[in-house]
């Protein structure tokens, strides 16, 4: 098949640790838990500030103090323990503030259902003790997000993730900041500029460690280079399962081990194991990939053996798969985790052979800091505390530095990026298990454009969202296309091949088994209707595909449009980029009226907190 339509991109400690931690992190846990918003009244402010002591939040200082102090309530983070990591993942190349609407819909199904990760909405927030309406509501759910998205403002940008980065090191001597991945790939400016704009944030910021997978569709070479000119000695770039094709040899370091204050702290990388399925195998033709547990299981041995007292794995395998591996592999004290981008405020901690170990998961574009403190005393983890941090645009000042940076990579480009190609009347945003009002465009874009009866859009969870009456820029129509290989196709499919590919994404959307997941969402669709099972079998879930009210006939071709195509023959072709298709349309548009979601009809899901209140 010339498509392939899902991919993302797309809960402590040591063996050994006392019980008793577990419930003192539960307690501490509300201790961070606050909405501090820059329109509060004063009264509004000491009613914070109540609730917060209740908690233990310590903010009495603040009791009468100005309301530009409440950043100091929410980011003041006291120091613990002696070992520190901070930690950001999938980015997505945004540099600047943007809106991000969180899931209505993320589905567990087997032992993952009505679990975190598959949380939304109100199911999340009681889960972890948050309150709709709050601040941190807004961060973490898609609760109520037109309002609040006007009350709290943007949300990430680099400048300001930077001032909170600076303060967090501030506080904590040799703290290191890892990076999970999917930083080079996003944008505009990230394709333009090949990767440079990211590359050059990311030294700025002071990222220390690094793993990957959307890095890899700049190619083998382009990877390499940046990893030889840009990072040397500076920053590592970490990946334990990927190998030569021919030899097995190791393409990159499996490990580092950094000293902190004293303490030797092993960083294992996990790049995206299914890469050469989920994009272009051409891409990454000399290299493999894989989950490999076993190699995982050595290189913390290895690690163990050579003096680290602390082993952490830096992943982009998806929460699920992490969740997996964490109950599997002995030695790990903590899984930073990325690629499903998963906001998780708590951690989950996970039972196995030699102890326990966290999993954390820091949602996507620059939204969140991760925070893990461990207390190493004796050669051992005894105790740790995890904080999520959002990164609020109009709370955190920029960094005079970084976004001087910014300015300077984009001066080229700003015109280009600012032209208004409509404006949209409804929100615009991506993220959900089947579909979002910025698919829904795509889709709608490219079977008008196309004269296509059908349409399918990649179940990709990166993009970002607009407000109603916001302008639909060229910048935000590539912050939902941009990939090295966009190419537009319309393609000849039979119904059974139709049926063939649903089946297929929704297998990996909804195998029980995590290790069978690829942690996309499921292929968004424009004008066939279908049914969904998600907890049926392979190869059973989808029925009833209908085409203007007919059934599809599994013999008779069907016109499909789409992009991304992972086939090496696409980028020879001669298709235009997605962009080139949808801009001449939205010009034509002028006026983008809210979207109807071509979603598809669930049958016997039950209740599911994963899936939120009609």
């Amino acid at each position: 098949l010339l498509l392939r339509f899902a991919v993302g991109g797309g809960d402590a400690c040591a063996a050994g640790l006392p019980l008793s931690a577990s419930a003192s992190y539960r307690r501490r846990t509300a201790s961070w838990i606050t909405d501090i918003d820059m329109s509060l009244s004063k009264r509004e402010f000491l009613q914070v500030l109540a609730a917060a002591s209740v908690t233990g939040m310590g903010l009495q200082r603040y009791a009468y103090a100005d309301q530009k102090l409440a950043d100091k309530a929410l980011y003041e983070v006291a120091p613990f323990g002696n070992v520190s990591l901070l930690h950001m993942t999938d980015c997505h190349a945004q540099l600047n503030p943007i809106y991000f609407r969180e899931p209505s819909v993320n589905l567990g199904i087997g032992a993952m259902k009505d679990q975190r990760p598959h949380l939304v909405g109100e199911h999340l927030l009681k889960s972890v003790g948050l309150k709709p309406g709050t601040a941190q509501s807004y961060a973490f759910s898609y609760l109520d997000f037109e309002a609040a998205a006007k009350r709290y403002g943007k949300v990430g940008g680099f400048a300001h993730l930077s001032t909170l980065v600076k303060r967090m090191r501030a506080s904590r001597p040799g703290a290191l900041l890892l990076d999970g991945g999917d930083t080079w790939q996003g944008s505009a400016t990230s394709l333009w500029t090949n990767a440079q704009d990211m590359v050059d944030a990311c030294k700025l910021l002071g990222v220390d460690v690094m793993t990957g997978h959307w890095e890899f569709t700049y190619g083998m070479q382009r990877v390499q280079e940046i990893i030889d000119k840009d990072f040397g000695n500076k920053l590592d770039f970490v990946a334990q399962n990927v190998k030569t094709a021919d030899f097995g040899d190791p393409v990159f370091k499996p490990y580092v081990i950094r000293e902190i204050n004293g303490v030797p702290v092993a960083i294992i990388g996990q790049a995206f194991p299914y890469t050469p399925i989920a994009n272009p195998r051409y891409m990454v033709a000399d290299w493999s990939f894989g989950i490999q547990d076993e190699n995982m299981q050595k290189m913390v041995d290895e690690a163990r053996g050579k003096g680290a007292k602390v082993v952490v794995v830096l992943s982009h395998n998806g929460m699920d798969v992490d969740l997996k591996m964490a109950s599997r592999v002995r030695g790990i004290d903590a899984i930073l985790g990325g690629h499903t981008h998963d906001g998780m405020p708590v951690p989950t901690i996970v039972q196995n052979a030699g102890g326990k170990t966290i999993v954390t998961n820091a949602g996507s574009n620059g939204k969140f800091l991760g925070v893990l403190d461990f207390d190493v005393k004796d050669g051992k983890v005894r105790d740790f505390k995890y904080r999520l941090l959002p990164v609020f645009s109009n709370i955190l000042p920029a960094d005079a530095q970084m976004q001087a940076l910014i300015t300077k990579v984009r001066a080229p480009y700003e015109s280009k990026l600012a032209e208004v190609l409509a404006t949209t009347d409804g929100t615009l945003y991506r993220r959900g298990n089947f579909n979002g009002t910025g698919d829904q465009l795509l889709l709608d874009a490219m079977m008008a454009v196309q004269d296509a009866p059908i349409a399918f859009s990649p179940g990709f969870r990166w993009g970002t969202s607009l407000l109603a009456g916001q302008d639909i820029t060229r910048e935000w129509l590539m912050d939902m296309t941009a990939t090295t290989y966009s190419y537009a196709t319309v393609t000849e499919m039979t119904g059974t091949t139709i049926k063939t590919v649903l089946e297929d994404v929704a297998d990996n959307l909804f195998n029980p088994d995590p290790y069978y997941q690829q942690g996309g969402d499921m292929v968004r669709v424009g004008g066939l209707q279908y049914q969904c099972e998600p907890t049926a079998g392979a190869g059973k879930r989808i029925s009833e595909m209908r085409l203007n009210g007919q059934l599809l006939e599994a013999d008779k071709k069907y016109k499909v449009a789409g992009w991304a195509p992972v086939a090496e023959d696409a980028k020879s072709a001669g298709h235009k980029q997605i962009w080139e298709v949808v801009e001449p349309w939205l010009k034509a548009q002028k006026t983008i009226k809210p979207r109807q979601l071509n979603e598809p009809k669930l049958i016997n899901i039950g209740s599911n907190d994963g899936l939120a209140k009609a």
